[in-house]
């Protein structure tokens, strides 16, 4: 059994932060670990408040998980701020750790801010060249950039994330017209193709999506292929979406499959 360690924020309406990627991590076959930076007050209206974690109860996470039971991927979602940004960082070069999936969160399907402007410059000075692969969806691909938002641009904006460090970049569809995701792996672009479900619950959509790669990437998957695994788990956890939790955006439903058919 292998295994992969979540570094994110906890989602007290369960759709997504933690809660997905440990769903998401159970999915594609792998034991999931956790270091929670944050807790987070929110449904599937809005985010209500956030308190982020000490910086020394994150790492004491982190180093009691590799420690034991080691991590064949890890994969870090909201990290709220740059303090927490750079700690994260510095135990990921410490400790040696591979198969680094980076899913830089910075707002909620709500709208919520989930990452301080200030958080950004720690980002790409410090994790991002520690990453095998980030996976900013459109909007955050171009504040990493430090580019203006041109849905035209999207392969110079990929060629600019991949000159500050990382391994490769996949920009998410889910914001872009094709819903295609756009992989560079600093030579070749590849579009990972798949069905876009509109009358879907997507909140959970990314978390899922970098938790599954992180996921495959683990088990051994070469880089494409764990690309458009994760691309289908998270299209499937969207189209059995579950619209009918709460007043707002419903989380996604990455078990959905495996539950169809049960009385």
């Amino acid at each position: 059994m292998k295994t992969a360690l979540s570094i994110a924020g906890s989602d007290s309406g369960g759709g997504a932060g933690i809660q997905a990627d440990i769903k998401a991590f159970a999915r594609c076959g792998v034991h999931g670990t956790t270091a929670i930076v944050a807790i987070t007050a929110q449904n599937t209206v809005g985010v209500s408040n956030i308190f982020a974690l000490p910086t020394q109860v994150v790492i004491e996470q982190i180093e009691a998980v590799v420690s034991d039971i080691g991590a064949d991927a890890v994969k870090t979602g909201m990290l709220f701020n740059a303090e927490i940004v750079s700690a994260v960082a510095g135990a990921i070069r410490r400790l040696g750790l591979k198969n680094v999936v980076v899913d830089p969160v910075m707002v909620a399907e709500s709208g919520a801010t989930l990452l301080e402007p200030e958080a950004v410059d720690a980002y790409r000075e410090e994790l991002l060249p520690l990453a095998d692969v980030i996976t900013p969806n459109l909007d955050e691909a171009f504040v990493l950039a430090g580019r203006k938002k041109d849905p035209e641009e999207v392969h110079g904006c990929a060629r600019d994330l991949a000159e500050l460090g990382p391994g490769a970049v996949i920009i998410t569809g889910g914001h872009r017209a094709s819903g295609a995701d756009l992989l560079y792996d600093g030579e070749h672009f590849v579009e990972i193709e798949g069905p876009v479900h509109e009358s879907g619950a997507a909140h959970g959509s990314g978390c899922t999506h970098s938790s599954a790669l992180a996921a495959f990437l683990a088990r051994g998957f070469g880089l494409e292929e764990a690309a458009r695994r994760a691309r289908a788990i998270a299209s499937e956890a969207v189209e059995y979406g579950l619209t009918g939790i709460g007043r707002g955006a419903g989380p996604v439903n990455v078990l959905g499959p495996l539950m169809e058919g049960e009385g």
